[in-house]
């Protein structure tokens, strides 16, 4: 069974030192991903790491924003208040999601770090300018962000049309395969992963009430479709059967 092991995130939000890019966890699939070893050189200039806190902010909505980057470790929440003081969660970061919009000055959402998270960061007017002399930061960021339309239209049919269970199966599904991904492991052998959210902001997330996700989670976990250890840590014995509880297929999509 796969073991998925983060790195250790510091317990400061200053700057902090961590391996070069060869030895990044996520440099397969980060925004440098394309990148050439002379655009590496050159992203080294403007880059600096900084690490957060479980539950720190690291960037209130409206906010001006000096810095760009994506997450090496950890897992972070984007939400929206409305003006009456209700908060929605809107969506996850997890490891190489980017955080922050090239050509926009403020942030559009709250970010804050659920687990504590590591950020590789770029000085926002120096990558804005790498972003339009070297094509292959430009081709990645495009991937990237069209991924992210995709996974947020599929998101609405989630949250739309599917069963509480469906929700609950399909969130831990997410978690696990992209844990898999940053650890560049096999799904085969099954999952072992510390889920980031509680049962609260599982409920939050979803749309759903806290005894709705307890009931649910406790039943794939009477189902055999997932294992629990401790109030966090997952296991998944069989990646294909908890797609199919979520209604998608052996690739992650949706059933037709």
């Amino acid at each position: 069974m796969t073991q998925i092991n983060p790195i250790p995130a510091l317990k400061s939000s200053m700057a902090v030192a961590t391996p070069d890019c060869a030895g990044c966890p996520i440099r397969h699939r980060a925004v440098c991903a394309k990148c050439e070893a002379d655009e590496l050189a050159q992203l080294e200039e403007v880059k600096y790491y900084r690490s957060f806190e479980a539950g720190q902010t690291v960037i209130w909505s409206g906010d001006r924003m000096d810095f760009v980057g994506s997450i090496v470790s950890g897992v972070a929440t984007l939400t929206q208040t409305m003006e009456d003081g209700r908060r929605q969660m809107v969506g996850l970061l997890l490891p190489s999601d980017f955080v922050g919009r090239p050509g926009r000055s403020g942030a559009a959402y709250d970010v804050t770090a659920t687990t504590e998270i590591v950020m590789c960061c770029f000085r926002k007017k120096p990558f804005e300018e790498l972003v339009a002399t070297t094509p292959h930061i430009a081709q990645r960021l495009l991937e990237m962000t069209l991924d992210e339309l995709d996974a947020a239209r599929e998101w609405m049919l989630v949250l739309g049309r599917k069963t509480a269970r469906e929700k609950i199966a399909s969130l831990l599904s997410i978690v696990a395969r992209r844990s898999v991904l940053a650890d560049q492991a096999s799904l085969k052998d099954g999952v072992v992963f510390d889920l980031p959210l509680t049962r609260e902001a599982m409920a939050d997330y979803l749309g759903l009430t806290l005894e709705t996700v307890s009931r649910q989670v406790s039943a794939l976990r009477r189902d055999g479709v997932i294992q629990l250890d401790g109030k966090r840590k997952v296991m998944v014995p069989d990646m294909g059967r908890l797609m199919e509880e979520a209604g998608d297929d052996s690739d992650g999509g949706f059933l037709g």
